[in-house]
């Protein structure tokens, strides 16, 4: 193929990529009752899940405290048009949440004809693995990072006479900045099977700098949790998690090149 007729393919991925978010986008703005008061300003309420099950585990451990009655503050609206401008760009927002796993698949019909046939073999079930990593961070930023910062800035005062009155617009910067953050983080694995495959990275490597690793997992977690230990724990554990499995995945990684390596000198010889 010639570089137009790569754009005109790419043009064409772009354009049924744009369609599917601005369906899931639509679908979004009309369940507005849904998607404010079930989903976005959900863990606002001291009935969200998140806060329920933290109570249940208070309740069995004896700490009260894990148990909130109530979330110290309001949300409140400061512009005129700021709930309808709000209204649609959080509908494109999770149009765009939704459609991740089709616009992956787009992007990745755009560079599977690029790939050598090894190369497509070893990246089997690559939309899969996206997909799945993509909406368990969702999940696990938007049921834990995102109701712990919340809960924490909520309830952190300088004087019992001020009073929170947080403005819409900041309270989903907080909920779609922790819900997407541990979207990417947890992509971790895919990525480095991606490296390992180009030979960029290696298990030895993972393993000589895991104490840097370390260091770096702490100050993500620092950064996209409030200054709370309990909270910056439970964001970095899985996050840990996820690096030890990146090391196992970029030695299975190896040992299969090996293997293919073998197999093909054996045919040689």
């Amino acid at each position: 193929m010639s570089f137009i007729d790569h754009l005109e393919a790419l043009r064409w991925h772009v354009i049924r990529a744009a369609i599917a978010v601005v369906v899931f986008a639509t679908a979004a703005f009309f369940a507005k009752e849904f998607l404010f008061h079930d989903l976005i300003l959900a863990p606002s309420r001291a009935d969200f899940w998140t806060y329920r099950m933290s109570c249940k585990l208070g309740t069995l451990v004896g700490a009260e405290g894990m148990c909130p009655d109530k979330l110290g503050f309001i949300i409140q609206n400061r512009e005129m048009s700021g709930q309808l401008s709000m209204h649609i760009s959080t509908s494109f927002m999770v149009g765009i949440v939704m459609a991740f796993p089709y616009l992956f698949w787009e992007l990745w019909r755009f560079i599977k004809p690029g790939l050598y046939p090894h190369e497509r073999q070893n990246s089997q079930g690559a939309v899969f693995f996206v997909s799945v990593l993509f909406i368990l961070g969702v999940l696990f930023g938007y049921y834990i990072a995102a109701p712990l910062s919340i809960n924490f800035l909520a309830g952190y005062v300088v004087d019992p006479s001020i009073e929170n009155q947080i403005d819409l617009q900041s309270y989903l910067s907080t909920l779609t900045t922790m819900t997407l953050s541990c979207g990417l983080v947890f992509e971790l694995p895919m990525i480095v099977f991606f490296l390992a495959k180009a030979g960029i990275i290696t298990p030895e490597i993972m393993q000589t700098y895991r104490k840097h690793a370390i260091v770096v997992i702490l100050i993500i977690a620092a950064v996209i949790t409030p200054p709370d230990i309990s909270a910056q724990i439970i964001v970095t554990i899985p996050i840990l998690l996820l690096y030890e499995l990146s090391i196992y995945i970029a030695r299975r990684v190896r040992r299969g090149a090996a293997a293919r390596l073998n197999a093909e000198l054996a045919v040689q010889a």
